[in-house]
């Protein structure tokens, strides 16, 4: 009975054994058999590459100035008085800025109008002389002689009249220009000297800078060669002036300077030491945004016709030089090419390896190698940028 006992128990080890050899078979086949049986080609979306026109941007770095910067230099010298205004403050043509120590310039003026007086007076006298004399030469009590005396001293008498007059205008002149005014509206700048400074007009540092900040020249350089290429596309310098588009300005944040800006001038003259032409742009500041002395750059659209342009994304760099691939015969073949980047950071322009009618991969690139049987499936041409 013991005996019959281990038997059975064998059995049904043995049976249980050979069921779950069964079941991994099973199992194992249908594994093996599943990849098999839903592996599908890879299809790659592809594009017919074509031309296009494109608005690129180049960006130049700037410096900000007043219209008209205006460095206040006196004209007389004297110790300051009073200042009149602070630094930022607007201010209109016109308006007093500095006083400087006018004392001795009306006690100049006081003088030089006695000493018109005095000439007047003077001019006075040698004209009765001379009418006294006239008539006596007539009734000839006098000689010519003394008639030729008394019309030089009368003649004398009016030149110096005429310097004493001239020196009135001086004294008077000087007196104003104790006075110092704006020349013009705009923005008063850093006031570096206060009241009790001896100032004069030898001096080399402005008394302060009145800058018209109701539009702004915004000063950029353009090398040989932009300047070369931007004379073929219009023509000249001057037609260049007349057609280009607005010109925008990025300010040292970051942000763009919310009103346009047309460039004004442009220099005929190479610098020889940097290659480059000056080019000067406006903008207007009505908000007083744009400070004189400011830096930022300048955007500069430009037009490119008819030339090739595709995403980024359908190309690969392999050691720093720019691939795409292909579709020749049904196969990706790698094509080397020479690209201009394009502002946004998502297509290129091509110059080289590409041509129209040229059907080249757009997505997986990275899954591709060179002479790789593939799939393609057309994108869109709503899909294209």
């Amino acid at each position: 009975m013991n005996v019959s006992f281990k038997e059975s128990i064998f059995s049904r080890i043995t049976f249980s054994t050979n069921l779950l050899i069964a079941l991994l078979a099973i199992v194992t086949i249908a594994a093996c058999s599943k990849p098999a049986q839903q592996a599908q080609p890879n299809v790659f979306t592809v594009t017919t590459v074509e031309t296009s026109d494109r608005t690129l941007q180049d960006f130049f770095g700037a410096s900000i100035s007043g219209r008209q910067d205006v460095r206040i230099i006196p004209q007389v010298s004297g110790a300051i008085t009073k200042v009149c205004v602070s630094e930022g403050q607007e201010v209109k043509k016109g308006q007093s800025l500095f006083i400087i120590d006018q004392v001795p310039y009306k006690a100049a003026l006081r003088t030089a109008a006695a000493s018109v007086e005095v000439a007047k007076a003077a001019v006075s006298t040698a004209q009765l002389s001379f009418n006294s004399t006239k008539i006596l030469f007539e009734k000839k009590v006098v000689s010519s002689y003394d008639l030729t005396m008394a019309k030089n001293a009368l003649l004398t008498a009016k030149a110096q009249l005429a310097q004493a007059e001239a020196v009135a205008v001086n004294a008077k002149n000087n007196l104003s220009y104790s006075l110092v005014k704006s020349s013009s509206d705009g923005v008063v700048g850093a006031i570096p000297f206060r009241v009790g400074t001896l100032v004069g007009p030898s001096m080399t540092t402005p008394l302060t800078t009145v800058s018209d900040n109701s539009a702004m020249y915004v000063y950029f350089s353009m090398s040989e060669r932009e300047m070369l290429t931007l004379t073929r596309q219009y023509g000249s310098i001057k037609e260049a002036l007349k057609s280009m588009p607005p010109v925008k300005l990025q300010l040292i944040d970051g942000s763009l300077y919310e009103e346009e800006g047309h460039i004004e001038a442009i220099s005929g003259v190479i610098d020889a030491a940097t290659g480059s032409v000056s080019v000067r742009a406006v903008f207007p500041n009505e908000k007083h945004i744009l400070l004189s002395g400011g830096t930022g750059r300048v955007i500069v659209p430009y037009q490119r016709a008819n030339c090739i342009v595709i995403d980024q994304n359908a190309t690969f760099e392999l050691q720093d030089k720019i691939y795409a691939f292909k579709v020749v015969d049904g196969k990706a073949v790698s094509a080397m090419l020479t690209v201009d980047p394009i502002n946004n950071g998502k297509e290129y322009i091509v110059t080289n390896g590409l041509k129209v009618g040229d059907v080249i991969v757009t997505e997986g690139t990275a899954m591709l190698r060179n002479d790789m049987p593939i799939q393609t499936k057309q994108v869109s041409k709503s899909a294209k940028h």
